[in-house]
C-alpha cells in the first residue's frame, strides 16, 4: 500500500489554552464550538439558544458583544446559565469598540471566558495598536485567553496595502491571491508576537484566520501552522446555507484535520429562517467522528436504497432510531458510559445486509422486494432473531434500547461486580 495514508498525520505540536475549563490545544482533543445569532440583549432569548447549543454538544459558544447594553448582559446569562446548570464557557467576540466596553463593564470581562478579537477592525490608523493593546492588558488583568482572529473581510488595508506595494516593487512575483493570503498570515502571526510582547502568555492565545474559499482556506493554516505553535481555531467563515455550506466546511476542514492541523473547530452555516441553529454543532461532530477524531454519538450505518429496497421501512427505521439517539445522548452520556462507541446497522435487503449487520453491535436486515418478510437481527456478531409481522421496527428498537442497558448500564455494573 505504498503512498497511502491509513491514518492522519501526526497531530500539530501546538500549546494549550484553559478555556474556562475547556482545553484547546495541547493534548486535547479536538473541540467543538458553535456562535449564539440571538441579540445578546435578550438575555431570556441568548440563555435558551446556549442551552440548545450545549445540550447538542457545542463544548464552547461565542456571544456577540457589541454596544453597552449587551456588555451589561452577559453576566446576566452566565449567571442565569449556572443556575440551570449549565457549564459552558462564553466567548465574547469584540469588534470596533472592545477596549471600551471591557473596560466599562468589568463584571463582562469577568464573565466571559475568552475574548475573541480582529487585528483587522479592533481600530484604525493611530489608534489600532493601543486599541489593540488595551484589549489584551485587560485579558490579562483577569486571566482570559485571547483568540486573535484575522477574518479576509475586514483584512487590515495598512499592511495588506504594503505587501501588495512590495511585491509590485519586485516586479509580481507573487499573485494577487498569494498576497492577499500571505497578508492574513501575516496579520495573525504579527497580532501574536504584538500580544505576547505586551506580556500575554502564549499558553493564553489562539489564533485563527477565516476565509470562505476552501483553497484558500487549506492554504493559509497550512502556512500558519508552520509559522506557529499556537493553538488555531479552525473555520471557513460565510460557508453558506444547507448542503453547500456542509460540503465546504467540510471539505476545507477535512483536509486541515487530517494534516494535523487545528484544535477547535465551527461550522458556520447558514440556517434557513427558522431554522436550527444546532445544525452546526451537529455537523462539526460528525465531522471529527465520521474522521475517527472523536466519538460523540453512536454510529448508524443505513443503506442508500436501490430497486430491492422499495419499502421504506428501512429508511424510516433508521430515521427513527438516529433521531431517538440524538435525543437521549444527553442523558445517555451519564447513564451509559461508552455508549458513544455503539454501532448500530439498519439495511434494506439481503445482498449487504446481513454481512453490515454482523459487522455492527447490532443490526437488522429488513426484507427488501420480493424477499421473505423475515428481518434476522445480529447481535455481536451472531444471529440472535428473526422478527416478523408488522412490529419489525418497534420490536428492534425495543431490542437496541435492551442492548444499550445490558452493555453499557446495569449489565455492565452487575458484570464488573462479579
Amino acid at each position: 500500500m505504498t503512498g497511502y495514508f491509513s491514518s492522519p498525520f501526526p497531530r500539530r505540536v501546538s500549546v494549550g489554552v484553559d478555556v474556562g475549563g475547556v482545553m484547546v490545544g495541547g493534548d486535547a482533543p479536538v473541540v467543538v464550538q458553535s456562535m449564539t445569532n440571538t441579540d445578546t440583549v435578550d438575555v431570556d432569548g441568548t440563555v435558551a439558544q446556549i442551552a440548545a447549543l450545549h445540550k447538542a454538544g457545542s463544548e464552547l459558544v461565542r456571544i456577540t458583544v457589541d454596544r453597552d447594553e449587551s456588555a451589561a448582559a452577559v453576566p446576566r446569562i452566565r449567571d442565569r446559565l449556572l443556575r440551570l446548570g449549565i457549564h459552558v464557557p462564553l466567548v465574547g467576540d469584540f469588534h470596533y469598540i472592545g477596549h471600551k466596553l471591557l473596560a466599562d463593564h468589568p463584571a463582562c470581562a469577568e464573565a466571559l471566558a475568552k475574548y475573541r478579537i480582529n487585528p483587522g477592525n479592533v481600530g484604525f490608523k493611530d489608534k489600532k495598536d493601543k486599541q489593540f493593546a488595551d484589549i489584551v492588558e485587560m485579558a490579562i488583568r483577569h486571566d482570559k485567553p485571547v483568540r486573535i482572529g484575522v477574518n479576509w473581510g475586514s483584512l487590515d488595508q495598512e499592511l495588506l496595502t504594503r505587501l501588495m506595494n512590495e511585491n509590485k516593487a519586485k516586479g509580481f512575483p507573487m499573485t494577487a491571491q498569494d498576497v492577499l493570503r500571505e497578508a492574513i498570515v501575516q496579520s495573525a502571526v504579527l497580532s501574536a508576537r504584538m500580544a505576547e510582547e505586551i506580556g500575554l502568555g502564549r499558553n493564553r492565545i489562539i489564533l485563527s484566520a477565516k476565509v470562505s474559499g476552501v483553497q484558500d482556506l487549506i492554504a493559509v493554516y497550512a502556512e500558519l501552522a508552520k509559522r506557529c505553535d499556537h493553538a488555531l481555531h479552525l473555520g471557513l467563515t460565510e460557508a453558506g446555507m444547507g448542503s453547500k455550506g456542509i460540503v465546504a466546511s467540510s471539505a476545507s476542514m477535512g483536509i486541515l484535520l487530517q494534516q494535523g492541523i487545528g484544535d477547535t473547530i465551527r461550522i458556520s452555516l447558514t440556517p434557513e429562517p427558522g431554522g436550527d441553529r444546532t445544525r452546526e454543532v451537529q455537523v462539526a461532530q460528525e465531522l471529527l467522528q465520521t474522521m475517527g477524531f472523536r466519538q460523540f454519538v453512536p454510529i448508524v450505518a443505513a443503506c442508500p436504497g436501490c430497486g430491492r429496497t422499495t419499502s421504506t421501512v428501512f429508511q424510516e427505521l433508521a430515521q427513527t432510531i438516529q433521531e431517538d439517539i440524538r435525543r437521549n445522548m444527553p442523558v445517555w452520556r451519564t447513564k451509559y458510559p461508552g455508549v458513544e462507541q455503539l454501532k448500530v446497522a439498519v439495511m434494506g435487503c439481503i445482498v449487504n445486509g446481513p454481512g453490515e449487520s454482523k459487522h455492527a453491535d447490532i443490526g437488522i436486515s429488513l426484507p427488501g422486494t420480493g424477499e421473505t418478510p423475515a428481518a434476522p437481527v445480529f447481535i455481536d456478531g451472531e444471529k440472535a432473531a428473526t422478527l416478523r409481522g408488522p412490529n419489525i421496527a418497534a420490536d428492534f428498537e425495543k431490542m437496541v434500547a435492551d442492548y444499550i442497558e445490558n452493555r453499557f448500564g446495569s449489565g455492565a455494573r452487575a458484570r464488573a461486580a462479579e
